[in-house]
């Protein structure tokens, strides 16, 4: 599609701050025929909402939050249109944004690049309700805009070794791992504290360089019966709510990953900056709606899961858990640096997930064989193992966002310069406005 196409890198040098002081009134425009592009813009984009919430009374999970006029979802629930209709509205809005003119506000050239990609996912996804399978690259590419890069299993076996001698013994290496991290479960009994400490830590941290909306505030609850380890359910007027998954052991370096991605700098960040400096300030109507299955994903998890680092910088972090986190727990201290040692050797493993979950959701091996793949190439236990196929066979191709997306967002955000002050002034950018994956290919410059 034309608009595909349309690369508009230079929204990405205009500052965070730039966007949140934004009138809420609309510029002046100059012509009939630019106003008019503007208000096809914005009926597009008001349809985008509306289909994508009737996309979502089709397929459970499908829109991850919406906080947009109530009588838009009442009526995708009350008027549902069947999926070729669906279907044609898609190609039908592609068609629309497609026709409009270049605008020489490259934030509109963003935006329409954004909606554009978002249509090219929905197109993907409605082919995938309809029982239609792709090959796992294609159909990574096809909702996330990203093709993955997926390294043979064997080129990890040497990370494997190294961490032979972390934790040396006899008997198969996910075995040992799994029985000396069990020395690090948070009591359930603890559980509360520890990670009400360690969210009001990750705020506390995110606060002193971003200006979080006055108001904003999450509610935290433990559930069982989950896929997964913690989920963000985005309320709207800056409200969340975070789930953490308690049917396995919780250990202690899960209370800052999870008070990040889930909260600060994290989810909750992500999508309280589009609502305030996107959806209020400039009326988009586009980002009151996420569908989950879209490239918006791969920057929400990239930065959910970069801003662990940006927030807990190296030897920081292992400096707060072991001072604070691990007397909550009932932890010993002493061995806090042991423990450190060996997440962070398990780091370079990330992309053997991807891996995995290509060979299984591809059929090129058994269920089986996918629980005991990553049990020894994620040193995790069998139950865990089996949780995170049961990930894939859920979430299919979604797995890529997290170790690649955060790639690309570390690689694209510490390309911004060395200080902390940069980085975080990039995050903040980074959350703020209409970016796509593809953007994170480009070498960025400071302001």
């Amino acid at each position: 599609m034309k608009g595909s196409g349309l690369i508009a890198v230079a929204c990405l040098a205009i500052s965070a701050g730039t966007l949140a002081a934004a009138p809420v009134a609309a510029p002046v425009i100059a012509d009939a025929a630019a106003v008019q592009a503007s208000n096809e813009l914005g009926s597009i984009a008001s349809d985008y909402v509306k289909l994508t919430l009737a996309l979502g009374e089709k397929e459970a999970g499908y829109v991850d939050a919406y906080y947009g006029p109530p009588q838009w979802a009442e009526a995708a629930k009350t008027d549902p249109r069947d999926m070729r209709e669906l279907g044609n509205a898609i190609v039908d809005l592609m068609l629309r944004l497609d026709a409009l003119t270049v605008s020489d506000d490259p934030l509109v050239e963003a935006r329409k690049r954004f909606l554009s990609a978002q249509l090219e996912a929905a197109l993907t996804r409605h082919a995938m309700m309809q029982k239609e399978n792709f090959p796992f690259a294609k159909e990574a590419k096809g909702l996330f805009g990203v093709t993955p890069e997926l390294k043979p299993l064997a080129e990890f076996d040497p990370v494997l070794e190294q961490i032979e001698n972390i934790v040396p013994g006899e008997g198969p290496l996910s075995n040992r791992v799994a029985a000396f991290e069990n020395g690090y479960i948070i009591p359930k009994d603890r559980l509360q504290a520890v990670f009400d400490i360690a969210i009001a830590e990750c705020k506390a941290r995110t606060a002193q360089y971003f200006d979080l909306p006055e108001g904003e505030n999450f509610k935290l609850e433990f559930v069982t019966g989950k896929s997964w380890s913690g989920y963000n359910y985005y309320q709207g007027n800056y409200q969340s709510l975070i789930q953490v998954n308690t049917d396995l052991p919780i250990f202690i370096s899960r209370a800052v990953d999870l008070g990040c991605h889930e909260g600060y700098p994290g989810h909750h960040v992500y999508n309280m900056l589009l609502e305030k400096n996107l959806t209020k300030d400039r009326g988009w109507q586009e980002f009151s709606v996420y569908p989950l299955y879209s490239p918006q994903s791969l920057i929400a998890e990239g930065s959910a899961n970069y801003g662990i680092e940006l927030a807990f910088r190296g030897q920081d972090r292992l400096d707060y858990e072991r001072d604070v986190l691990y007397p909550l727990a009932g932890l010993d201290p002493d061995t806090a640096a042991a423990y450190w040692a060996l997440q962070m050797a398990k780091q370079a493993l990330s992309g053997a997930r991807m891996t995995i979950a290509q060979q299984y959701l591809d059929g090129e091996i058994t269920r089986e064989e996918a629980i005991a793949l990553n049990q020894k190439y994620q040193l995790v236990s069998a139950e865990r193992a089996a949780q995170m196929t049961d990930f894939n066979e859920q979430y299919r191709s979604y797995v890529i966002n997290y170790g690649l997306g955060m790639e690309m967002v570390r690689d694209w955000i510490e390309a911004q310069g060395d200080a902390p002050v940069w980085r975080w002034k990039a995050m903040e950018r980074l959350l703020s406005e209409p970016v796509l994956p593809e953007d994170l290919l480009v070498e960025g410059a400071r302001d």
